[in-house]
């Protein structure tokens, strides 16, 4: 996509079907349905090169909107239990966890990065950092990206 692409709604009812296929070849390879986007494509009934030419420009609504990925940083205690309590409570936020990964403790702490999507109406803020922080275990948790 260049500089200029805006995204506009559209019922899809009103679109040409390869849009729609586009969509199904895409959630199909993403589910492990097929080995490769040439079968993958031949079962859904697309041209491979129409997939091609829509996948980088063909996105579900509701994928868009839904699904936010957050970047956090955390400081943790070397003892037993510290990075699973924190993985749990971002589970009970509702959020997908994407990468974990964990240095090699160092004078009695080891750095984290977590990357997760956090879905529907989760929230990662301030008041959240600050019950995560309450752990005896964190010393330090803070967002360093989010989208």
């Amino acid at each position: 996509m260049n500089d200029n692409s805006k995204f506009i709604v559209v019922d899809s009812a009103v679109l040409p079907d390869v849009f729609r296929k586009v969509l199904e070849v895409k959630k199909l390879m993403a589910n492990k349905g097929e080995k490769s986007f040439a079968s993958a494509c031949k079962r859904i009934g697309i041209s491979r090169s129409a997939y091609y030419k829509y996948k980088d420009s063909v996105f579900s609504y509701e994928e868009m909107l839904v699904e936010r990925i957050v970047n956090i940083y955390a400081l943790l205690k070397d003892e037993s239990g510290v990075l699973s309590r924190l993985l749990a409570f971002l589970h009970e936020l509702n959020a997908n966890i994407l990468t974990v990964n964990q240095n090699i403790p160092v004078d009695g702490v080891a750095s984290v990065n977590i990357s997760l999507k956090l879905l529907g109406n989760s929230n990662l803020d301030a008041e959240t950092l600050n019950r995560i922080s309450e752990d005896d275990g964190v010393v330090e948790i803070k967002i360093l990206s989010a989208k």
